[in-house]
């Protein structure tokens, strides 16, 4: 065959030829036009530095600084840079270490990591340690002083809230969002650090240096034109009051639970307390592992965010809900009453309330004025049983419906990250549970806030925003605005208003007005505040804990909810109290001290025995007291129940050694041997 005949040949050539110049080309315009590509390759002339930005400042609604930075140094290494013949006697001088302890640093690192690889060899060095080594820098080629800025929390609050800053694991570097992560770097390991950790991290930047006989960086190369400079992360305003926040924290102190106040008209977090807290501090620097630690096997689980992920039986703080989709379904009107004499026996087994007297639940404001177990154990059956129902199963999936509209039983959506869910029981639930056999009195407690139904702390507080708007709230968050921008996109989503189902105003005025009478005349007159109408609700939640399976009975948890003034509402709160009573005795005094710290920004003199009587109080003792006796009852009844076994077999075993005893004896007799 021809070449004429044979044109591939041609153009298979004219490939490879094209190929090899284009490589050629681009050789020879790295050689000679790409001057950055020459300092990396000759690092001994020019020093790259990696410039860490500082991150972003957190403020609170008044712009009061509630975290921000003070820079520190750790020295770097990048161990193929070690000469053989290392000074180490001059280095550790320099950093105050022995030789043992640069030895066992070494040899982590270099398990760690491979030899070309910059990474940590000291963190978070002393001044001294600073100043000393910058003297002799130039004598330790291989290692490098890296600028960081470490968190400082201005004042020992809200910890679990603002979060902390760590190093980025290897586990964490293989995951998609780290990326942009090399070891060494730091980030948000939880709280608002973490879910704004991208604002808040800045972009760090390179600055090319040459480097003098010596060997220590000096002059920008090129004037600095190639360098690529740090971007400071973005500031974060917060609705968070700094004052309020550690006035709440103050009262919680010495006791187990949460308080969370919300705005009702933006949905952004007034203050937030899990307690027992912990000095932020405590988890920044060289002893935050260790630090960690400690807080970790706390009994008291001061790490665990019980605003947040802690779900409690509400009690009777769910009352005014078991009213509000009883009177919009309508099962009851606002006139409706109950005969309750001092217990509901509507279903075989009595439920107890505390009130006998005539009339205190001749309708729907007086029951809940008096928390009357009776009225809304029956409404919430005549809910779920109500005609137009074709069964109690629809029934209470309608209830259910309702309920996840208040954004029970599913996350708000608020900022900071590991929000628990709550749990609100559905019909397939039930059906599982009993076997699709199963009826309103199966159920009956839910009504009053007992059974399966659970809720978080921000959720209760999330569902005062709900009655106190008439019917709408904002997803609970704790940023206002980011980089000084309230519009920033991240942000959008916390000002969309949730409509729940339709329920009209009236319906919601007359669950408000009964929540008035619950200040004004009924369980909840602690949280009173002068020339002010609030709304309110106590709670008490039955209490069980469960050793070895076994279910024992505990201190109820002590449950507050309310919100203030009744029109234009400008705070709404829950407080929860574990183990602590009666909600009107320990988180009905703390939910009106904060309401009144907020709206009157002080304590009135009438109430100032209350507020020191709450500072005081310590619950905690009393926790541990009863966790300490149902262990010790425990204990007993395994130790007595030890006992009676082995009285028994000791019985068995004297029975059986007489027995055998008397065989010998009998055995003996007959062979004729009688000594």
């Amino acid at each position: 065959m021809s070449l004429a005949t044979n044109p591939r040949r041609y153009v298979i050539s004219f490939i490879f030829i094209g190929v090899a110049t284009i490589m050629l080309l681009r050789l020879f315009f790295l050689q000679n036009f790409e001057p950055k590509y020459k300092i990396l390759a000759n690092d001994i002339a020019i020093y790259k530095k990696v410039v860490y930005p500082p991150r972003g400042v957190i403020l609170d609604r008044k712009g009061r600084t509630l975290l921000s930075n003070t820079p520190i140094y750790d020295l770097m290494i990048t161990p193929r840079n070690v000469p053989k013949t290392f000074d180490t006697v001059a280095f550790c001088a320099a950093l105050n270490i022995d030789r043992e302890m640069y030895a066992s640093i070494l040899g982590k690192v270099l398990v760690r990591n491979i030899d070309v690889r910059q990474s940590p060899f000291m963190e978070l060095l002393s001044d001294e340690q600073t100043a000393r080594y910058q003297e002799n820098a130039y004598k330790f080629p291989g290692f490098e002083l890296v600028e960081r800025n470490i968190r400082v929390y201005e004042k020992p609050i809200a910890g679990l809230m603002l979060g902390y800053i760590g190093e980025v694991s290897p586990e964490m570097l293989k995951k998609p969002r780290y990326s942009s992560y090399r070891q060494g770097d730091y980030t948000g390991l939880s709280g608002l650090e973490l879910q704004y950790e991208e604002v808040l991290r800045g972009q760090r930047g390179v600055h090319y240096l040459e480097r003098d006989k010596f060997n220590r960086p000096r002059d920008p190369y090129k004037g600095g034109e190639l360098d690529s400079q740090e971007v400071s992360g973005k500031q974060l305003d917060l609705y968070l009051d700094m004052e309020l926040q550690e006035y709440a924290e103050k009262l919680m102190a010495n006791k187990i639970g949460s308080v969370v106040a919300i705005d009702p008209q933006t949905g952004g977090i007034l203050a937030m307390v899990s307690s027992p807290t912990f000095d932020p501090n405590l988890l920044r620097g060289k002893e935050r592992a260790h630090n960690y630690s400690q807080l970790y096997r706390e009994a008291t689980r001061p790490l665990f965010n019980r605003a947040t992920q802690a779900m409690y039986p509400p009690g009777s703080t769910i009352k005014p809900f078991t009213g509000l989709v009883a009177l919009n379904v309508g099962a009851i009107t606002p006139d409706y009453g109950y005969g309750c004499r001092g217990s509901y026996g509507a279903c075989s087994r009595g439920i107890a309330c505390e009130h006998k007297e005539a009339g205190h639940a001749g309708n729907f404001r007086a029951a809940l004025s008096h928390s009357c177990n009776s009225y809304f154990s029956h409404i919430f059956r005549l809910t779920v049983d109500y005609d137009n129902f074709e069964s109690v199963k629809q029934g209470l999936q309608v209830w259910h419906d309702y309920y996840k509209s208040f954004a029970y039983g599913r996350q708000t959506g608020i900022d900071i990250p590991f929000e628990g869910k709550g749990l609100v029981p559905d019909t397939n639930m039930y059906n599982k549970m009993y076997n699709k056999s199963w009826n309103s009195c199966t159920i009956v407690f839910v009504g009053m806030g007992q059974g399966e139904l659970l809720l978080t702390p921000l959720q209760m507080a999330n569902g005062m925003c709900i009655i106190a708007n008439k019917g709408y709230y904002y997803t609970p968050h704790f940023v206002k605005a980011i980089g000084r921008n309230e519009q920033d996109t991240l942000l959008r989503k916390y000002r969309e208003k949730h409509v729940v189902l339709n329920i009209p105003d009236e319906t919601f005025t007359t669950v408000q007005l009964a929540m008035q009478d619950v200040v004004e005349h009924g369980t909840g007159g602690v949280a009173k505040i002068d020339s002010m109408e609030v709304c309110a609700k106590t709670g008490t939640a039955e209490n069980k804990a469960i050793v070895n399976g076994e279910v024992i009975k505990m201190q109820n948890h002590s449950m507050f909810v309310a919100f203030a003034p009744r029109v234009n509402p400008r705070i709404a709160i829950a407080v929860a109290i574990e183990n602590a009573g009666y909600g009107a005795a320990w988180a009905g005094p703390i939910a009106s001290l904060v309401m009144e710290k907020y709206l009157r920004d002080s304590i009135p003199t009438r109430k100032k025995a209350l507020e020191e009587k709450m500072l005081k109080a310590n619950l905690i003792n009393k926790y541990v007291y009863t966790i300490d006796s149902v262990l010790r009852l425990r204990d007993l009844r395994i130790y007595n129940a030890k006992v009676e076994k082995r009285r028994i077999a000791d019985s068995t075993r004297k029975a059986e050694d007489l027995r055998l005893y008397k065989r010998w004896i009998r055995n003996k007799l007959k062979s004729g041997n009688r000594k």
